[in-house]
């Protein structure tokens, strides 16, 4: 018989971090979301559900639609109840917006390039990321360093942050 675990609350001195390594399928995604969805709810953190899992599957999306390779995303708490979740994978290349800091009017600019591409099928993932994350960045890997080369990009919640990206990912 299993031995259970005790509860332990989320303080600043018990920090934690999930990593869910991803094969190159397309399922991918939605093994991610649900895995997400299922940390943050044991972590009572049920208001950066939907951002977080919206974020984090368009992420994924691109790591299996720019590469042949796995990837892995890490979910952990930092301070103040933000939550930063990574997604490595092995192209290289960053994207904007992850290729520089949030500008101050950033997230108003990629709502007008939303309302105004309403019509578009596919590139809305980074303007989710725009929208809906406080804080956003990333950096190419040199060829093996720690055993990995590729990217990694990141995105910070924190708790009352609204996000008006649902209507354009739908």
């Amino acid at each position: 018989m299993p031995t259970p675990v005790p509860e332990t609350p989320d303080t600043p001195e018990t920090p934690w971090s999930y990593s869910l390594r991803l094969p190159h399928d397309p399922r991918a995604a939605a093994i991610a979301r649900t895995t997400l969805r299922a940390v943050l709810a044991r972590h009572g953190l049920d208001e950066l559900t939907d951002p977080a899992t919206l974020v984090a599957s368009e992420m994924v999306t691109n790591a299996y639609r720019h590469t042949t390779g796995p990837a892995e995303m890490r979910i952990r708490a930092v301070e103040e109840g933000r939550l930063r979740i990574s997604v490595w994978d092995t192209n290289p290349d960053i994207p904007p917006p992850f290729d520089k800091p949030p500008a101050l009017f950033d997230r108003s600019s990629a709502l007008a390039e939303a309302a105004a591409n309403t019509e578009a099928t596919y590139g809305r993932g980074l303007l989710i990321v725009r929208i809906c994350a406080d804080n956003w960045g990333g950096y190419a890997l040199a060829d093996e360093l720690f055993g990995r080369s590729g990217k990694l990009l990141w995105f910070e919640l924190a708790p009352h942050h609204p996000c008006d990206a649902f209507e354009i990912a739908a």
